[in-house]
């Protein structure tokens, strides 16, 4: 292996890029691949680039088959995070579970009595204001954020931020009415008609959830069908 790539796949990991290092294993050439760039003395043709972009999509580390052999493809996805403004009954499950599935958590409440280590534990905590916290964190193209709070003191601006990030998925609690009045309200801050499309509102896929943990399954089936089902070709590798 070549270190140099090496260290240009985990670096673009750590920079919350996709990257994917590709390896003929019959005569041991290497590239490197990611959005802006490619390095190294593999050529791949078409049929093996959009192996390499399932693989990126899925996760997962394969080996593809080419006319020059087999090539190990080695994906450096950034960690998908997930984050959740407001410390409610609805965010202790969804916690869980997205930590479950793989997800950094991070949970932004500025009402202290809420976002507290007894009822969220071994989370990352924030009770900065939402958009503070959200603008700290930076949301890249692996993170989904969720807004619960039903406050538009504390959804609103962190939707504003949300919107102007490259968050895959961006979900707002609230019925069908409070949504439609959500987005005149974040018109009236200049965000237009494809952008509050981004806003999956109401949150959360259509199963008739009830309780606190269906909604978040609810919530967690969405998030997931938007990371993995639908075409996202901007988050892909290359």
């Amino acid at each position: 292996m070549k270190l140099p790539l090496l260290e240009k796949a985990l670096a673009a990991s750590r920079s919350g890029r996709a990257a994917v290092l590709a390896t003929n294993l019959k005569n041991g050439l290497q590239t490197f691949i990611e959005a802006t760039e490619t390095a190294g003395d593999l050529t791949l043709d078409a049929a093996a680039l959009a192996a390499i972009r399932k693989a990126v999509t899925e996760d997962r580390n394969t080996t593809i088959e080419t006319p020059d052999g087999p090539v190990f493809v080695e994906v450096f996805n950034p960690r998908l995070r997930m984050v959740i403004v407001g410390a409610v009954h609805i965010a202790q499950p969804l916690a869980r579970m997205a930590t479950l599935a793989g997800y950094g958590v991070t949970v932004i409440d500025p009402r202290t009595a809420f976002a507290s280590d007894e009822r969220f534990p071994d989370l990352t905590l924030s009770t900065d204001w939402p958009d503070e916290a959200l603008e700290k964190l930076k949301p890249n193209r692996r993170t989904a954020i969720v807004t619960l709070t039903h406050d538009p003191k504390l959804d609103d601006p962190a939707l504003a931020v949300a919107l102007r990030s490259d968050a895959f998925y961006v979900g707002a609690l609230g019925s069908k009415k409070t949504h439609a009045a959500r987005c005149k309200r974040l018109a009236a801050r200049g965000f237009g008609e494809s952008e509050l499309a981004r806003i999956h509102g109401p949150v959360g896929l259509d199963i008739g959830a009830v309780s606190p943990a269906e909604i978040a399954i609810a919530i967690l089936a969405q998030v997931t069908q938007v990371l993995r089902a639908e075409p996202q070709s901007d988050r892909e590798a290359a």
